[in-house]
């Protein structure tokens, strides 16, 4: 990675337009050994490569929909909801950056620092305007010298064709603090992405009014738009495939470890998507007990499971959310298949329990009742009934977790909702949400048969509540037992 030309300064980041300052008033001091011969040099000899005649992004009537219906919810407020700064990895390298999800919902942007502010213009309406970094100034020499500038990090779209793209008038960035210090009336800011613009409107926003606008926002996602369920169902055909280039690869693993798995599914969410939508799960062996296992440094051996959760992020910042447990030598052992049924059944019968009109909690109520029966069956809970599991919750020693979770732009999408919108709220046509049943046995866990031990199951699918019941988006990947082995023989050739 090559180094800046000039290293930032401490001083260079104390005046936010600094960047906007004549080249021949920074250089002394702050720009060592630039002459102004080279200066002046840098200055001219660049072709225009300004573009012209763009088309809005396909995103671009579904955005203007939503910040419609953001508009009628806060009429005479003014609505602040920035993109994001970039965060610091270690010393002078950076994250790579992703938009927060209220920015990219609302405008189809995924540049860092954006801010979308919505005017009010009388009692009802807004003029949304889009605030963006500006192509960088080659006159004071900001575009070679500056660390963000497009010398070092590449073009950005300049203000009017992010006009023409998003469909929103834009302006620069730099102008927005002063703007929000001097404004009037009440505002709300999605608060947690931008210290500036917090500090801007210090005295202006509370918090109980900003969080209300952060649960709308998170509320409105609950049902998803044709654009939003064909970006889903995209995540869910590319990280099909990614599973796929597990399974070919699986004796490439054996020979490595876990991270093998990883870095292969990681290369078709980066070939076909943005990127992971969140840190894949590659857990093989008694890994897969642990349900959140992103450490992936185990080892891989045939006749223990591998369990799989991972899902590739569209590059409109979609994601799924699929987990598959395979035989890594592609055949079940009995105890395996025993218990992989059972939690298939209990799958079968979540998604079952998925249609409009249901409630959100009654999928995971069916799922888990199947678990009770067979951990009943299997005479691990004594001589309690089902019911009675189910009244104790005993079953979640080994079922552990919630069913499911709605699915969006963020992997727990939704996340912020009231709970009568969404724990307690009724399914409707284009929610869309995992039901992902489990059974997990400890390494540790002396109340259960010891061949039970270090054995864990997961099956997650993303299901689509349609107007007559539901459609699995990832059915693409089998789930049956033996449907599992045959297809994972056939990869393997």
């Amino acid at each position: 990675m090559s180094e800046e030309l000039i290293p930032e300064t401490p001083e260079q980041e104390t005046e936010e337009n600094e960047a906007a300052e004549p080249i021949k008033q920074r250089k002394n001091g702050l720009y060592p050994g630039v002459s102004d011969e080279l200066a002046e040099n840098m200055k001219s000899g660049w072709a225009d490569t300004e573009l012209h005649g763009l088309e809005p992004i396909a995103q671009a009537e579904h955005t203007a929909a939503r910040r419609a219906a953001l508009s009628a919810r806060f009429p005479g407020e003014r609505l602040v909801i920035p993109a994001g700064n970039l965060k610091t990895r270690s010393n002078d390298t950076e994250y790579a950056f992703r938009a927060s999800t209220e920015y990219a919902y609302l405008t189809g942007d995924r540049t860092q620092d954006g801010v979308l502010v919505l005017e009010p213009t009388g009692d009802s309406g807004h003029q949304a305007t889009i605030y963006l970094l500006p192509r960088s100034n080659r006159e004071n020499g900001e575009f070679w010298l500056d660390g963000q500038g497009e010398l070092w990090v590449g073009r950005r779209h300049s203000l009017a064709e992010a006009e023409q793209l998003l469909g929103i008038p834009a302006k620069d960035v730099r102008e927005i603090a002063a703007a929000l210090t001097e404004a009037t009336g009440p505002v709300r800011n999605v608060r947690g992405h931008d210290a500036s613009i917090e500090a801007a409107l210090t005295d202006k926003v509370t918090a109980e009014r900003d969080e209300e606008l952060r649960v709308y926002l998170s509320e409105a996602r609950l049902v998803k738009d044709a654009f939003e369920i064909a970006e889903l169902q995209k995540a869910c055909d590319a990280t099909a495939r990614g599973f796929e280039d597990v399974v070919r690869s699986l004796d490439k693993a054996e020979a490595t470890s876990e991270r093998f798995i990883e870095g292969t599914f990681f290369l078709r969410a980066r070939i076909e998507g943005n990127d992971i939508g969140y840190g894949s799960i590659c857990a093989a062996g008694p890994h897969a007990t642990t349900l959140h296992w992103v450490r992936n440094d185990g080892a891989v051996r045939s006749g223990d499971l591998l369990l799989l959760d991972a899902g590739v992020e569209t590059n409109e910042l979609y994601t799924a959310d699929v987990t598959r447990t395979l035989p890594i030598n592609g055949t079940f052992s009995p105890l395996q298949r025993k218990i992989y049924d059972a939690v298939y059944e209990a799958q079968e019968a979540g998604i079952a329990a998925v249609k409009p009109g249901a409630t959100f909690r009654d999928f995971h109520d069916a799922s888990q009742r199947v678990l009770a029966e067979k951990l009943v069956a299997w005479g691990l809970l004594g001589d309690l009934s089902v019911d009675k599991v189910l009244e104790l919750g005993l079953q979640r020693r080994w079922t552990l977790h919630g069913t499911g979770h709605m699915l969006g732009m963020d992997v727990h999408d939704c996340a912020v909702a009231r709970t009568e919108a969404y724990v307690d709220g009724i399914l409707e046509p284009g929610v869309c949400l995992t039901v992902e049943p489990g059974l997990y046995f400890q390494a540790d866990d002396l109340t259960v048969p010891e061949e039970y031990r270090g054995i864990g199951v997961r099956i997650e699918d993303d299901i689509l509540v349609t107007e007559d019941g539901n459609r699995n988006l990832s059915d693409q990947l089998p789930r049956r037992a033996d449907e599992v082995e045959a297809w994972m023989a056939q990869l393997k050739g």
